[in-house]
């Protein structure tokens, strides 16, 4: 996709998530869905910092740590990918969010570390 490999960002799927997780490779899981949305349903161990207020966090983020990204279907995530690559960051984007996540029969827990 030339949207992601022009701002560096590769696209993952679930299973490559998965076998990150169960690798214990360090990374960071960030969320950037709403806390109405991220209450419902998150996957565990993510980190919670809604896009409309990643610009003002961005602070909070490692710069010395891959993040994975992602959000209810891969929209909002590809556009915080976009823009934390563009500021340095090592990104790559959960395709299909949550959704594709839990078809592909993995779990999702209510709420991520805010």
């Amino acid at each position: 996709m030339f949207f992601n490999n022009h701002y560096r960002c590769k696209n993952i799927g679930p299973a490559e998530l998965k076998t990150m997780k169960q690798s214990g490779k360090d990374f960071l899981l960030l969320d950037v869905r709403t806390p109405q949305e991220n209450a419902a349903e998150a996957i565990e161990g993510s980190y919670l910092i809604p896009l409309q207020e990643l610009g003002h966090r961005v602070q909070e983020l490692p710069r010395d740590t891959e993040i994975v990204i992602y959000c209810r279907v891969g929209n909002r995530s590809a556009y915080a990918c976009a823009f934390l690559a563009g500021h340095g960051y090592q990104v790559k984007n959960l395709e299909g969010g949550i959704l594709e996540w839990k078809m592909a029969g993995h779990p999702a827990n209510s709420g991520a570390q805010i």
